[in-house]
């Protein structure tokens, strides 16, 4: 059984998230690594990008969503980004991670790291 991955590596989002009232004032750089399952045969078989996940939409949709939902929580977007990949791509499972660089001082960045789904050989569209 062969489940193949599509990933992206350090997308940056700014956004405004936070609980504070003084995070609600500015944007903040968010950062996501996700990996998402994919039968990556039939494209690589035709070289169609049809075919293929289109990492390049999932990027512009991640940052679309972020920027519209604005959260207080970094889980409550977690749960929504995930959600809508693998609605919208029919991504059977993922694992994203997301990263607030700028949330402490003395850390290079928190944040959470989830998985969705059920990791299959097909990656079913």
């Amino acid at each position: 059984m062969t489940v193949d991955t599509v990933f992206i590596r350090g997308l940056r989002v700014e956004t405004v998230i936070g609980v504070y009232e003084w995070e609600r004032s500015i944007r903040q750089t968010l950062v996501f690594d996700l990996d998402m399952a994919h039968d990556i045969a039939p494209a690589a078989a035709s070289d169609d990008i049809r075919l293929a996940l289109d990492y390049h939409a999932v990027s512009v949709r991640i940052a679309e969503l972020v920027q519209s939902r604005q959260p207080e929580l970094i889980e409550t977007l977690a749960e929504a980004v995930s959600a809508m990949i693998m609605s919208e791509f029919g991504v059977p499972w993922l694992r994203l991670r997301i990263t607030k660089p700028t949330a402490l001082t003395q850390a290079d960045g928190v944040g959470v790291l989830i998985e969705r789904g059920e990791r299959r050989a097909g990656g079913d569209r």
